[in-house]
């Protein structure tokens, strides 16, 4: 992910994430969906960013009122389940089973000089999986042939979450 994808304030969208760490409305992030994909393989079309979160609270709302609240008060807007960043739709949804075990293990990155994390592809793969629409076997099967996959890694992870990969 070197360049930034056009149209997408994707380094603003990392700040704004780590500021919510930093305030304690979250406790950790990564970012996931396409856009994290996009890092291990060719590029491909997506229209929202994908920030998954560790909740600072229990509580059943996981903190995602007060997520809006601080990041309408930093200007952003909310259109349905998603929030805007100069119109490009970012959401942030709460991690837990196999979410969070992806944001625990993120990969490390410096994305425009900020620092932030991105699902294995291992974990992306993995998540695809557990969804199983058209998109996320098609995902599963380009990130398996275009990235370095760590297939012991995989094989772990599947079976943790007894999860299984598509017939080829």
């Amino acid at each position: 992910m070197s360049e930034e994808p056009p149209g997408i304030p994707l380094a603003d969208v990392l700040r704004a994430a780590n500021e919510l760490v930093s305030v304690g409305l979250i406790k950790d992030y990564a970012l996931g969906g396409a856009l994290a994909a996009i890092h291990y393989v060719e590029p491909i079309a997506t229209y929202d960013a994908d920030i998954f979160f560790i909740p600072a609270t229990e509580d059943l709302t996981g903190g995602i009122p007060q997520i809006y609240e601080a990041l309408r008060a930093r200007g952003w807007k909310v259109e349905g389940d998603h929030l805007l960043l100069r119109n490009f739709p970012v959401r942030f949804l709460a991690a837990h089973g196999l979410t969070e075990e992806a944001v625990r293990e993120a990969k490390p990155l410096n994305y425009k000089g900020v620092a932030t994390k991105l699902f294995r592809p291992e974990h992306i793969i993995a998540i695809a999986a557990s969804v199983g629409r058209l998109k996320d076997l098609a995902r599963i099967e380009q990130v398996m042939e275009q990235a370095e996959i760590d297939k012991n890694l995989l094989e772990t992870i599947l079976k943790r979450h007894k999860l299984f990969l598509p017939k080829r």
